[in-house]
C-alpha cells in the first residue's frame, strides 16, 4: 500500500469514528471521549503504517510503531481514568457554555478537526520510518532517547499531580512538588518533546519543514490555543492569589529553576 493511500485509510477511519462520539456526547454531554480517541487514533496510525507501507527498513518500521503505540497507550490509560470519572473536563464545560444553543455544531466541528489533527500529524511517523538503512544509527539511538526520556517525565508528572490532587484539602492549592515546582505544566512539556523523538530518525530522508511540522504544530497549539491558556485561566479564577504567584515564579511550559515572587 502505497503512503498516500494508507494515510487516506486513516482519515476514512478516524473522521466516522469521531462523528460517533460527537453524537454520543449529544447525550452525555462529556465531550472528554474526543482526546481519548485522538490519542488511539495516532497510535492506532503508526502500527497501521508500519504494518501496510512497504517503504525504510522494516525493524525500523516497527521501532517508531512502538514508541508510538506504547506513548498513545501510556496516555490513553491516564485518559481513561478521567473519562471515566463523572463529569466533564473543565475545558469543555466552559467552551459549552460559552457557545450555548450553538455547542452542538460547533462541537462537531472541535471533534471533526481532532480527526484533522489525527491524519496530519500520523504523517510524521510514516516520515520517520522511511530512511532506508538496515544499520542502527545515532539518529536511531538519539530518537530513542528522547522519547525514553519523554515517556518517563510525562508519566512522572501526571503520577505527581495525580498524588497531590488525592490528598484531602489540595482542591484548590497549587500543585509544586516534584517536576511541577520547575514548570507549571511538565505533562505538556513532555508531551511536546515526546514528537521531538522522530526529527532525528527521519533526518536526511525528508524536508526539514515537513520533519518539523508536528512538533511545531502541537508547541503552538499547547503553549497558545488549546493547551495552557483555557487551564491556565481556570487554574486563575479556583486559586486566585495563589496561582498569580506560581505563574509569576514558575516557568510556564519549559523546565527551569522557580524565580523569586516580585
Amino acid at each position: 500500500m502505497s503512503a498516500p493511500v494508507a494515510v487516506g485509510t486513516v482519515a476514512l477511519t478516524i473522521i466516522p469514528v469521531m462523528a460517533l462520539l460527537w453524537y454520543g456526547q449529544l447525550r452525555t454531554r462529556e465531550a472528554d471521549a474526543v482526546d481519548l480517541a485522538w490519542t488511539l487514533g495516532l497510535g492506532g496510525a503508526a502500527v497501521f503504517y508500519a504494518a501496510a507501507v512497504p517503504s525504510g527498513a522494516g525493524w525500523r518500521r516497527w521501532m517508531v510503531a512502538a514508541m508510538a503505540g506504547l506513548w498513545s497507550l501510556r496516555l490513553a490509560a491516564y485518559l481513561f481514568g478521567r473519562v471515566r470519572s463523572p463529569g466533564e473536563d473543565g475545558r469543555y464545560r466552559d467552551l459549552r457554555v460559552k457557545w450555548g444553543r450553538g455547542a452542538p455544531l460547533k462541537f462537531f466541528v472541535l471533534f471533526q478537526a481532532q480527526a484533522v489533527l489525527v491524519v496530519a500529524l500520523s504523517a510524521h511517523f510514516l516520515l520517520a520510518m522511511r530512511p532506508p538503512d538496515p544499520s542502527l544509527r545515532a539518529a536511531d539511538l538519539a530518537g530513542m532517547a528522547i522519547w525514553f526520556v519523554s515517556l518517563v517525565g510525562e508519566s512522572v508528572a501526571d503520577r505527581q499531580l495525580q498524588r497531590f490532587r488525592a490528598v484531602p484539602g489540595n482542591e484548590r492549592r497549587v500543585c509544586r512538588t516534584g517536576l511541577w515546582r520547575y514548570s507549571r505544566h511538565p505533562n505538556y512539556f513532555f508531551e511536546w518533546t515526546h514528537w521531538l523523538a522522530y526529527v532525528p530518525v527521519a533526518y536526511g530522508h525528508a524536508p526539514l519543514w515537513a520533519i518539523l511540522f508536528a512538533p511545531a504544530l502541537l508547541l503552538l497549539s499547547i503553549r497558545f490555543v488549546t493547551g495552557i491558556p483555557p487551564i491556565e485561566r481556570r487554574a486563575a479564577e479556583r486559586r486566585g492569589e495563589a496561582y498569580r504567584r506560581y505563574q509569576r515564579t514558575t516557568s510556564a511550559f519549559i523546565l527551569w529553576f522557580p524565580r523569586r515572587d516580585r
